[in-house]
């Protein structure tokens, strides 16, 4: 019973990680985004999945746990590009002046 609750808990995080991800990717800059959140949900995610692995616990769950590792590290490369584009942004505006 835990599992399925676990798995319906990860199903909802994992929902919305996808609408961050197109958001952030439709946004072209940085500016909202921490990257210290990113880091600590991936951490959070790795230590889940390491969880489940020493435990033994290695069910359907952990596809749920490492589809929203590979979610939210697609945010964070979206991230990188758009810091990138920011810093572009300013050197053309630095440029113009």
């Amino acid at each position: 019973m835990g599992t399925m609750f676990e798995t319906i808990m990860l199903l909802c995080f994992g929902a919305s990680w996808p609408l961050n991800v197109i958001k952030a990717y439709k946004a072209k800059t940085a500016k909202g985004t921490s990257l210290p959140f990113i880091l600590l949900i991936i951490t959070g995610y790795i230590a889940g999945i390491t969880a489940k692995i020493i435990s033994g616990q290695v069910t359907y769950v952990l596809i749920a746990y490492v589809f929203n590792l590979a979610i939210v590290s697609l945010n964070l490369v979206i991230y990188f590009h758009n810091v990138s584009l920011d810093k572009k942004r300013v050197m053309e505006a630095e440029a113009h002046a």
